[in-house]
């Protein structure tokens, strides 16, 4: 078995998800309608979709649709997302306490798999757009290097490198660029590419 298969990546999850709590509360107004690395997305965007990944974790872990829930919510108030953030995660974790859950299969937007691998998914997502809206927004864009490793090594197992497009929705892997930090290498994994700067 594989570390990801073994290792409980709640206490990451967690850490994750308070990282990008602290990020979603730096978000000035005026950086709302700005680019973000996340080519789909601006910053109000990003929020959004950030929000609909933690409501989306609550939905899969109920055995729910989790095509109930948007792909951006949207409707918060400029100075909610944070806000919005904070209590879809609290309430994802009245379902994800349960430690039952890691090993019951849950029916994610991409697939049937185990509960484990659904919150490294999450997990990565929630790294990944950190870094985005981190970017985006001028705010540091490094979690901790232990938190981002762990993820990073999750990641290359329920994401390969190949193939990419199609039903794999993600650009090829880029090539880090020299000193990367660990959390930027996730990105990179994910399709991210750093170009600076982002906003005109």
């Amino acid at each position: 078995m594989t570390n990801t298969e073994l290792t409980d990546p709640r206490p990451y999850y967690r850490r994750a998800l308070a990282w990008t709590h602290g990020l979603m509360s730096g978000v000035r107004a005026e950086r709302l309608g700005d680019p973000t690395p996340c080519t789909e997305f601006d910053v109000r965007a990003l929020l959004g979709h950030l929000v609909t990944t933690v409501r989306r974790a609550k939905v899969i872990g109920e055995g729910g649709d989790p095509f109930t829930v948007p792909v951006v919510v949207t409707g918060v108030a400029d100075d909610g997302w944070a806000d919005a953030y904070a209590e879809g995660a609290a309430k994802l974790w009245t379902v994800w306490d349960d430690d039952r859950m890691l090993d019951v299969q849950v029916t994610a937007p991409w697939a049937t798999i185990p509960g484990r691998v659904a919150v490294w998914a999450y997990l990565n997502e929630t790294l990944v757009h950190g870094w985005d809206l981190a970017v985006a927004t001028g705010q540091g864009s490094e979690a901790d290097a232990d938190l981002a490793l762990a993820t990073l090594e999750a990641a290359a197992g329920f994401l390969p490198a190949e193939p990419r497009g199609g039903h794999v929705p993600f650009a090829p892997v880029v090539e880090p660029a020299p000193g990367a930090g660990p959390t930027e290498r996730l990105a990179n994994w994910s399709g991210r590419r750093l170009v600076s700067p982002l906003r005109a």
